[in-house]
């Protein structure tokens, strides 16, 4: 199964797995790169994945069911280009042989949904969206913190090992943020070397591992010491969970 990641306008990925001979992709806001992908590689759509509403994960699948035939899955309760199978918390997806389950993960938009499957190539894989990005997560557009941290906790109690397939190449920002957050923790410097190197080729950063994301992203260690203390230098207020995380995210907001 390859498992590829299509550049779109600015910073978007559009994530196409394909066998061969039939593919599924994930959040295509435009449907050119995803024909041309399909013809580069022969293979035949056979499913559209949507994670959220915006448009930029949406325009481009009216054109691509019209072309392939293509079945498309998105979220129950978000405005989606119907029709479509809407799928809710513990419903499943399923395409080129996989079962994809989906979690519910609102924060960046009340409805997001995220694909989960258990093992694609020998380990396990995520569609998140714009819910998690590495080393960062998606500003909350329409949900709360306390519903942005409940979705992120749900997302990092998955596998070490799960690949994690980001909807935007936003790894080089959200490092700047994360390093300036906790500037001792050494792993994220190795992080960060490592992705200047892969985009100064022009290379993608993703997918990220759930095990790497743990070490090195802030809002998956919200609690950790370290980011308590310096999420109260920008705001002293800041006391529980969900006001440390939602500091942090105000936080990230403000930064440049």
């Amino acid at each position: 199964m390859k498992l590829i990641p299509l550049p779109a306008f600015t910073d978007n990925y559009i994530w196409m797995l394909h066998d061969g001979h039939h593919a599924l992709v994930v959040d295509p806001g435009d449907a050119q790169p995803v024909l041309e992908a399909l013809a580069r590689f022969g293979v035949q759509l056979q499913a559209i994945l949507v994670t959220h509403h915006h448009p930029d994960h949406t325009a481009g699948v009216a054109a691509l069911r019209q072309a392939t035939g293509a079945a498309v899955y998105g979220p129950q309760r978000e405005a989606m280009p119907e029709p479509l199978t809407r799928l809710a918390q513990g419903q499943q997806a399923s395409s080129l042989g996989l079962h994809f389950q989906v979690i519910e993960v609102p924060g960046h938009t009340a409805g997001h949904i995220a694909y989960y499957c258990a093992a694609v190539n020998g380990a396990p894989l995520l569609f998140c969206g714009d819910t998690l990005f590495s080393a960062g997560c998606g500003r909350l557009f329409e949900g709360t913190p306390a519903q942005m941290l409940a979705s992120l906790d749900a997302l990092a109690a998955l596998p070490d090992e799960t690949q994690i397939c980001c909807a935007h190449e936003y790894t080089l920002s959200n490092l700047r943020f994360a390093r300036a957050v906790e500037p001792a923790n050494a792993a994220l410097a190795d992080y960060a070397a490592a992705a200047e190197r892969l985009r100064a080729t022009q290379q993608p950063t993703l997918p990220s591992s759930m095990l790497l994301e743990r070490r090195i992203n802030p809002f998956l260690r919200s609690r950790e010491p370290d980011v308590i203390r310096s999420v109260q230098g920008f705001d002293a207020s800041a006391h529980d969970e969900v006001g440390i995380f939602a500091a942090l995210r105000e936080w990230k907001n403000q930064f440049r």
